[in-house]
């Protein structure tokens, strides 16, 4: 591990008077054989956050900021940003997600034990290069298995972000909860309720994009599993989670309605690395069980799951574009399932839609692999990629940009100016569908009639 250090890292333990450790992942990752390069830089040892501060800033570094009730201290070697702790161990009530006490130690076994996983509690001794593992967590990193430092019910019962992490690294690391592990979750899944929507979306976006990290294949499925074993999803996600058991039409479906919905993820991190892809793919049918239990059948789903979807991104205080942008997916996912819609009408569709199509495009073709596990290209998908390579070699306009008319070209026309962007429009409808037309002299003159029915 020696070799992956920077150089004023190692200056700077050996002039430190007690041990100076890296820990955490990047310790286990390189244990796991996950990275090739070290991400997470957080070293610890038994010195104050004082006593750190002035060894590193005499060793060249530039201390940022000094936390002294918690004994961190955030500082940078010009190149590389870290985060210094003192050993110290941390007292909960349950449930508060933060601890009520804290206080310091020399003791390198406690300090590991206010950890969660033992795979993050082995210690490298950076002067010394040799590993100090208090709790048997390298044992845990080979066997690709997350137990929790003590009592599973304790160390969840401590802090309900937890639960998140759990499914999370588990994803990233591609390493399964033992038995104790699972249990613990399971038994205090409600305590997400204690944790703030920002949080929670913030985790969910991790296990969404939980294969960037380390590259394990499969990971957001592994990790919302996880949220399902748990029974994590149900308190996140309840809309979703009531699609369990809920059987499809088996000519169609080898899967329930959740069981789809997770797998459309699966699916999805193959179209795209986009989190607001996969989302949407874990969410596009969310509508079926309410519509299901509400209509006997699920024929309204689209539009329901685009309110849903809305609802829970507003919950979750989601960034307002996706709040706008996932719905809308949602909603436009099944749309010319059948591939019959005519060609006019998709091409207006596709320019009204111009934002979102390859998008839709993606959530389709997850969509339809979720299905029956099928990876051919989905027929509708195969479709619309087809008309859309067909109109671009026509030169037919997608955008108001790709019009060859501008607002300022209507100015000799008898229309008044807050009519010009409904005329555009009429007019780029048109011409996508008919473009020989998206010319200047033509939609001047096209320009002309479609003003009077305005």
């Amino acid at each position: 591990m020696r070799e992956l250090l920077p150089e004023k890292l190692v200056n700077l333990a050996k002039s430190c008077p007690k041990p100076l450790y890296l820990v955490g992942g990047s310790v286990r990752d390189y244990l796991a054989r996950l990275t090739p390069s070290i991400h997470d830089w957080d070293v610890c040892s038994p010195l104050s956050a004082e006593e750190f501060s002035k060894i590193a800033e005499a060793n060249g570094h530039f201390v940022q900021a000094v936390y002294r009730n918690t004994g961190t201290v955030k500082f940078s070697d010009g190149a590389h940003d870290y985060e210094y702790a003192s050993f110290r161990s941390d007292i909960y009530v349950r449930g508060t997600h933060v601890p009520v006490e804290t206080f310091f130690t020399e003791d390198i076994r406690l300090d590991a034990k206010r950890r969660d996983f033992t795979a993050n509690a082995v210690y490298y001794d950076i002067a010394r290069e040799e590993f100090q593992d208090p709790l048997g967590g390298i044992q845990a990193i080979r066997e690709r298995r997350l137990t929790t430092v003590g009592d599973a019910e304790k160390v969840f019962g401590e802090d309900g972000l937890r639960l998140m992490r759990l499914a999370r690294q588990g994803a990233q690391l591609g390493f399964e909860p033992d038995e104790d592990c699972l249990r613990g979750a399971t038994e205090n899944a409600r305590l997400i309720e204690d944790i703030s929507p920002e949080r929670i979306f913030a985790e969910l976006v991790a296990i969404l994009t939980a294969d960037q990290k380390c590259g394990v294949v499969g990971a957001p499925y592994h990790g919302l599993q996880l949220l399902e074993k748990t029974g994590v999803l149900a308190y996140i996600l309840p809309e979703l989670t009531l699609g369990k058991g809920m059987a499809q039409r088996a000519d169609f479906h080898k899967y329930d309605v959740l069981e789809h919905s997770l797998r459309a993820v699966k699916y999805a991190e193959k179209e795209s690395a986009d989190y607001v892809v996969r989302l949407a793919a874990l969410l596009h049918d969310v509508g079926k069980p309410f519509c299901t239990l509400r209509d006997g059948n699920s024929f309204a789903h689209p539009k329901e799951g685009a309110r849903i979807a809305r609802e829970i991104l507003l919950r979750l205080k989601a960034p307002k574009k996706v709040v706008e942008r996932i719905p809308a997916l949602v909603e436009w996912h099944m749309y010319d399932l059948d591939c019959k819609t005519n060609e006019h009408k998709l091409r207006r569709f596709f320019v009204a839609h111009y934002d979102i199509i390859d998008d839709l495009i993606k959530i389709k073709q997850s969509d339809f692999s979720a299905c029956m596990d099928d990876t051919s290209k989905a027929p509708t998908a195969r479709r619309w990629e087809e008309i859309l390579a067909k109109m671009k070699a026509e030169g037919a306009p997608l955008t108001l940009k790709e019009l060859a008319l501008s607002g300022r070209d209507l100015s000799n026309l008898d229309v008044p100016q807050n009519r010009y962007s409904s005329l555009l429009e009429k007019l780029l409808f048109h011409a996508c569908c008919n473009p020989q037309d998206n010319q200047k002299d033509r939609l001047l003159k096209l320009a002309k009639g479609f003003a009077n029915s305005l």
